[in-house]
């Protein structure tokens, strides 16, 4: 049976204690600049702005520079499978966890394709079945060229991204919070660094967000 030291212990409320306190504080200096005529919005963006410059990051921000690094990792065509693992690495080092690992098969993003529409379509793990019949008919050919139409963090994975659409959904969180983000990765086989991959709308809600944030 696995033991917690005394050290451990203390040391856990401690850490919970100092969280707390800082919450405290953020939220009475931002409750003293409050003023008839300000918005929640307005508050909100105080309140990130006071964290921030105590060193205090959201999740949100994080997934900000996930977005780049996907990007411009599929750009330099680095192998599926290690852009998914540069992705997990500061997300542990951060201290959060991947959440995308409890999707089937860990995938961090996979293949677009059109379905055919059916009067029922029954689930499967969550999963509608007719949108898994593009998923079916991909592998054979994915495995016969080599690819795969996963993008995951195992050996299936590990060759550099193939022309098509991508919808990618990195997911991290913590005991208490969470946050992704899903967008269309469009990929080519143009040797335009700018045209060989890029997102299909940059002006998504998330996005709208990080601008009004700055």
């Amino acid at each position: 049976m696995a033991t917690t030291s005394t050290g451990e212990r203390s040391a856990e409320p401690r850490g919970f204690r100092t969280v707390r306190r800082l919450a405290h504080a953020c939220a009475e200096a931002v409750a003293a600049r409050l003023e008839p005529g300000v918005t929640e919005r307005e508050a909100a963006r105080t309140r990130r702005e006071w964290l921030r410059g105590r060193g205090v990051n959201p999740v949100r921000d994080r997934l900000k520079a996930h977005r780049e690094l996907i990007l411009r990792e599929v750009r330099e065509r680095r192998p599926l499978r290690e852009i998914h693992q540069d992705v997990d690495r500061p997300m542990v080092r951060q201290g959060y966890a991947d959440r995308h690992r409890a999707h089937p098969f860990g995938v961090i993003a996979h293949r677009v394709h059109r379905v055919r529409r059916h009067r029922w379509s029954p689930q499967l793990f969550g999963f509608r079945t007719q949108s898994l019949e593009g998923l079916a008919a991909d592998a054979p050919h994915g495995h016969r060229e080599g690819r795969s139409p996963l993008w995951s963090p195992h050996r299936l994975s590990d060759h550099p991204p193939r022309p098509g659409l991508r919808a990618v959904e990195p997911h991290l969180g913590s005991r208490v919070t969470g946050a992704e983000f899903e967008e269309i990765l469009v990929v080519t086989d143009s040797r335009d660094p700018g045209q060989s991959a890029f997102r299909l709308d940059d002006d998504l809600p998330h996005t709208r967000r990080w601008a009004e944030e700055k």
